[in-house]
């Protein structure tokens, strides 16, 4: 793998400072501990010598740097095909429509078959790239959209916009119950204290803020449009089900399969058939990371989901 070369000259403001903080200044596609290790193994040179992270600069100095990414070989490019469309690419960045199934990442029981896994498929430079170059995640069973940075510099660059809350992300969202409103909920999230694969709302937990409005009422129903300020682990989820509108066919936070009073056969035997949560990631917005224009795509509703509006739609009020 053949490094990149980055050749800068360390200006007024940063005289005095420690040679990985100036760096990490002038080079913020690359996070402070990625730099301190590049300086350690010797990758960095200082007017030509060898210098140390915690020496400090001054003015004019000049700083050669060899980036050098190491391959990530602990998760392979899978060997068969995972169903996936790829609604963008250019040279930073792939935009994903992930369907309802797919596990994002290897874990516990899903070594095999991710998206992971195939995008190493699709494109073997992605193991230089943390993660496969996957900048955000969605659950196995929420379908739609996902950024994939093809460079650990695009990587850096997305994975700070999206902590200073720069990418938009709005979702559609099948609700029990026949909300009146939209509104916002403002709860932090933590893991639940005795089931260890959910998530709650608890006083000592993360900042979470989730925003929702109706994009369409029915009989018991409702299907909202929300737009994640935050992005805690099954934020959504949680945050609906906290207000008592948990998301239909939610096998972790709606509890038992319930059923609308009054429901007809039809609504009876549609949600029976709809084995997964009625959650999908419907439009995502950044800056690209090269060239800082803002880009914006939306994933149409998967069948399963628009089925079951439309048979929804159909039950006399």
């Amino acid at each position: 793998m053949n490094p990149e070369t980055h050749d800068v000259v360390i200006p007024t403001e940063l005289a005095g400072e420690r040679l990985d903080v100036a760096l990490a200044q002038l080079l913020p596609q690359y996070s402070r501990s990625r730099l301190q290790r590049w300086i350690d193994e010797g990758r960095v040179t200082l007017d030509a010598r060898t210098p140390s992270r915690r020496e400090l600069v001054s003015t004019g100095q000049r700083v050669q740097i060899q980036a050098l990414f190491e391959v990530d070989d602990r998760v392979t490019a899978g060997s068969a095909a995972v169903p996936f469309e790829i609604l963008h690419r250019d040279s930073a960045v792939y935009v994903i429509n992930k369907p309802a199934g797919l596990v994002v990442h290897p874990g516990a029981g899903n070594r095999s078959g991710t998206l992971q896994n195939a995008l190493l498929q699709i494109d073997p430079e992605l193991a230089r790239v943390p993660r496969a170059g996957i900048v955000h995640r969605l659950d196995k069973d929420t379908s739609g959209l996902l950024v994939v940075a093809r460079t650990p510099a695009a990587q850096a660059v997305l994975v700070h916009a999206l902590a200073e809350r720069e990418v938009g992300r709005e979702y559609l969202a099948l609700c029990l119950g026949a909300l009146t409103g939209g509104g916002s909920v403002d709860e932090p999230i933590g893991r639940h204290r005795t089931q260890r694969t959910k998530m709650t709302v608890r006083g000592d937990g993360r900042e979470a803020i989730t925003h929702y409005r109706i994009e369409q009422r029915y009989r018991a129903h409702t299907l909202l449009r929300v737009q994640l300020e935050t992005g805690r682990t099954h934020q959504i989820r949680v945050h609906l089900a906290h207000i008592g509108y948990p998301i239909v066919g939610d096998p972790l936070y709606s509890g038992r399969r319930r059923l609308p009073a009054g429901a007809s056969p039809a609504v009876i035997g549609a949600l029976a058939l709809f084995r997964r949560q009625a959650l999908h990631a419907a439009r995502l917005s950044f800056e690209h990371p090269s060239h800082g224009r803002e880009l914006a795509f939306e994933a149409p509703m998967p069948a399963d989901f628009r089925d079951l509006l439309a048979t929804l739609a159909a039950e006399p009020a």
